[in-house]
């Protein structure tokens, strides 16, 4: 049980996404919840249509404090150290402290062949996936330190931070940056009682996972129901995942069971990725 405690999740204001389903997982365990998305489009990177508005996130709120917890939203552009540190700042003051930190803001939809990425387009992967996830475990850990009761920070990688993918370079370069990030930060924390983890889902058809699944689907000239066989066919439970999956991953890391558990990144993936 988490009762008591508060949750910051990044990238937790899509409706369906693996953010809410991590909110309203940690709140069904008893904890206070901070949800935080870019909130509106700040350039060519962040579109309206792949992004959690302010107006889709206060709905999300409505839907978790009715389970009884203490809920918060903080619009934050994870690209931004100040926006981070007030993102954590918000937690310790509208919910007296700050006890569990999930990176899962992302991009997952800049998606081309090698050839065509362009500078920004690789910063802006590059810099929400690893360095916005960076920005929210240092944020997270100065308090937690500071509290001197432990804490939890875990990132949601990807099946991409253990094998590579066609037309996602960025995404998997700062998805496998989680796992060193991870290894590293947990050497200096676990002094202070704070475990610092990656899980690593595969494919879950959220709303990004649909526009995925569109995108690969041409690209392999198949339908999205002949693409979606495929896939169901090579994972070893004889689906995808879902976002309930990843969310029970978090939960647990974030429980006193994993107390001893850290640096580590967790496959969540129906044993599609064995390593």
């Amino acid at each position: 049980m988490l009762t008591g405690k508060t949750a910051v999740i990044t990238g937790s204001g899509r409706k369906g996404g693996l953010g809410e389903a991590i909110a309203l997982r940690l709140a069904e365990e008893g904890a206070n919840i901070v949800l935080s998305d870019v909130g509106a489009s700040r350039d060519a990177a962040t579109p309206d249509a792949m992004i959690g508005l302010t107006t889709e996130m206060d709905g999300i709120a409505a839907a978790i404090s009715a389970k009884g917890v203490k809920v918060s939203t903080f619009p934050c552009d994870v690209r931004k150290r100040d926006e981070v540190q007030a993102l954590a700042d918000h937690a310790v003051e509208a919910h007296g402290g700050l006890d569990i930190w999930v990176n899962n803001a992302g991009i997952g939809y800049i998606v081309k062949p090698l050839l065509e990425v362009s500078e920004d387009e690789w910063n802006a992967v590059i810099g929400v996936n690893l360095t916005g996830a960076f920005f929210g475990l240092q944020a997270a850990a100065q308090r937690m330190v500071a509290q001197g009761r432990g804490g939890r920070i875990v990132n949601v990688a990807s099946q991409a931070a253990k094998s590579g993918f066609p037309n996602m370079q960025a995404y998997t370069s700062s998805k496998h940056g989680l796992v060193g990030l991870v290894r590293s930060a947990a050497t200096e924390l676990g002094e202070h009682g704070i475990t610092v983890n990656n899980v690593c889902p595969n494919h879950v058809t959220t709303g990004l996972g649909a526009w995925q699944n569109a995108y690969f689907a041409e690209k392999q000239g198949k339908s999205v129901e002949q693409y979606m066989k495929d896939m169901a066919a090579r994972i070893p439970m004889g689906r995808p995942g879902l976002p309930q999956d990843t969310a029970n991953a978090v939960a647990f890391l974030c429980s006193d069971e994993a107390a001893y558990i850290t640096a580590e990144s967790l496959n969540v993936s129906g044993g599609e990725e064995p390593h």
